[in-house]
């Protein structure tokens, strides 16, 4: 298993993708905090408002997951790659790797391990820039940091890591990068269409983005009941039914 693991590591950062979607982890949050900070400074400034409204910095971590989106993406679509693309030979990267761990089953485990560790130190890194941007830029106006924070901290790093696997279990289905890229990273944007549904049916607070966005962020228009422990719960059933009916797929059909 450690060799498997080594080796799904060393595939994943060698694809030039993966570090495209490194810099957009870490810059996208950090960004768009020293947007809203700054909105926020000239707001106090005019006297519009006398403090920062919102906790800051939070919700602009939820967007940073356009960089473990690509990562989970590109780590199952590599593999469908002929590698005359990489290296002329001629033949399926999958069918490679299969060689090598013949064992389907410890494959994507090994695959799945990469990706989540990959994604949770990526998460890490923009959490610590963000946070730092914003007590930087808004100074004695930050808002202050208590214990329960912390717990909204870990929930984000949960909360990307979910989605690098979600992300990853798309993939696995359709073995093509467009169609998963295409609808994660739209729905990821500033107007995210599950937020919208929500505005529908209530029933799209159980989607997997919109349930799991409760660990650290609460939309308080969206009409959720959710708590943060029952967001995380929701999106991890999510994340398990999607890799589960993947492997299954996966483990049956040719590479």
């Amino acid at each position: 298993m450690k060799k498997a693991l080594a080796a799904e590591f060393s595939k994943l950062l060698s694809l030039p993708t993966i570090w495209i979607a490194v810099v957009v982890g870490i810059l996208v949050a950090p960004a768009i905090a020293v947007i809203r900070s700054f909105q926020e400074l000239s707001e106090i400034a005019k006297g519009v408002q006398t403090a920062v409204e919102y906790p800051i910095g939070f919700e602009e971590l939820g967007f940073g997951i356009m960089g473990v989106i690509i990562i989970g993406v590109i780590a199952i679509s590599s593999e469908y790659f002929t590698e005359s693309e990489e290296s002329g030979s001629g033949g399926r990267q999958m069918t490679t790797s299969l060689t090598a761990n013949p064992s389907r089953i410890r494959f994507l485990l090994s695959k799945a391990t990469a990706v989540a560790a990959v994604s949770a130190i990526l998460a890490i890194i923009a959490i610590t820039l963000t946070m730092i941007v914003v007590q930087i830029i808004l100074v004695e106006h930050a808002p202050a940091f208590g214990t329960t924070d912390i717990f909204r901290l870990i929930g984000v790093v949960c909360y990307w890591v979910l989605t690098a696997l979600l992300a990853l279990g798309f993939t696995l289905l359709t073995r093509h990068a467009a169609l998963p890229l295409a609808v994660l990273m739209l729905n990821s944007s500033v107007m995210t269409v599950t937020y919208l549904l929500t505005r529908i049916t209530p029933l799209a607070n159980y989607l997997p983005d919109m349930a799991g966005i409760r660990m650290f962020h609460e939309i308080k228009d969206a009409g959720s009941t959710l708590t943060p422990l029952e967001g995380g719960a929701v999106m991890a059933a999510w994340v398990t039914a999607l890799l589960l009916i993947g492997t299954i797929t996966f483990c049956r059909r040719d590479v």
